[in-house]
């Protein structure tokens, strides 16, 4: 793990001080997985909203407001299915290793790292059997960082698909002015939704108007493409997080993730379906604190702030599902945006 951020901004959850991400995967050779670890080694407050109909998560009762533990060290995202759910095993030895956890003794070795976390369905991609085991999950902590973050088909987005077409990694990261206060917002979404995240008629992402110029140097097409035939399964799933530097309780970080899912679905048609495990984490590390006073009309200011965080969480998260779309390559006859729409992303 090494923290290389820049006096810049990245676009990226790692904007957000005090997390880390770290990849790995494999592709090639029957392979077509791998597991991304979204780190706040020093502990991060932490909530969940689970929308779709098909999940496949670790640890999210643990993360309801009226339960014990308050802060969470990592959030594993993974490939595999249920049987990706292992790779979380190897982001708890990594922590433990490094004394990172819940303390349970009187010795600082004494933890138990506190790690939720969610699987994608990528098994066609890849040959049965090869499925993330927790030596990804261990080797994406090793790897993580807090500077600029890889995208595309990397992590747990190495299988992935989105509809017809290549899903991946997408980031992306805000800032909110409120309050005399400037706080941060990020979100990392891995995008292998049952719907579409593209308008065939145009080559448009459907939510094209959330992206921020400077990331892409994209010419939307604006042309009608047939839309890619091939083999695929409904059984699909969106992931991800969304974090922020607001200091939060439990139960705003599950109102942040609730927000993200609305950039989902303005980003993903359909989203949140009986064959997706839609699930969204929401952490806060709590370097910025929300005001206490009370603004105009009576309206309690830190709710007010916190709508904005919100409001902020969805753009964020509907603009890192754009970022993985126009991201991904072909894998395993995949075909991605940037074949369909040759020619249409270009040099940032």
């Amino acid at each position: 793990m090494s923290d290389d951020a820049g006096p810049g901004r990245h676009n990226a959850i790692t904007d957000v001080g005090g997390v880390y991400v770290g990849h790995e995967d494999r592709i090639g050779d029957g392979w077509a997985t791998g597991t991304t670890v979204v780190l706040a080694p020093d502990g991060a407050v932490g909530g969940v909203d689970c929308r779709g109909g098909a999940p496949g998560t670790r640890e999210t009762d643990l993360l309801a407001p009226e339960n014990l533990v308050q802060q969470v060290h990592g959030i594993c995202l993974s490939g595999g299915s249920a049987y990706g759910l292992a790779a979380a095993d190897g982001v708890m030895r990594w922590l433990a290793e490094r004394s990172h956890g819940f303390p349970v003794g009187a010795q600082p070795h004494e933890v138990v790292p506190i790690v939720p976390g969610a699987v994608i369905f990528d098994l066609p991609l890849g040959e049965w059997g090869n499925r993330p085991d927790a030596g990804f999950g261990y080797r994406a902590c090793e790897a993580a960082a807090t500077g600029p973050v890889t995208q595309g088909c990397v992590g747990a987005g190495a299988g992935a698909k989105v509809g017809a077409l290549k899903g991946g990694i997408g980031t992306a990261s805000t800032r909110v002015a409120a309050a005399g206060t400037s706080f941060t917002v990020g979100a990392l979404a891995v995008v292998n939704a049952h719907g579409e995240a593209v308008d065939y008629a145009t080559g448009r992402p459907w939510s094209a108007e959330d992206e921020l110029a400077g990331e892409f140097a994209v010419t939307w097409p604006d042309r009608t493409a047939e839309k890619p035939t091939g083999g695929g399964t409904s059984l699909n799933t969106t992931i991800g997080v969304v974090a922020t530097d607001a200091a939060l309780t439990k139960a705003e970080c599950q109102r942040l993730a609730m927000s993200a899912q609305d950039g989902l679905a303005r980003a993903v048609r359909p989203s949140h379906s009986m064959f997706d495990g839609d699930t969204v984490f929401g952490l806060a590390t709590g370097a910025a604190e929300l005001p206490q006073t009370e603004g105009p009309f009576a309206v309690p200011m830190r709710a007010a702030v916190l709508d904005e965080l919100c409001a902020a969480a969805a753009t964020a998260f509907a603009r890192a599902v754009v970022h993985s779309v126009l991201s991904a390559t072909a894998v395993c006859a995949t075909p991605a945006y940037r074949d369909v729409w040759p020619g249409a992303i270009g040099e940032a």
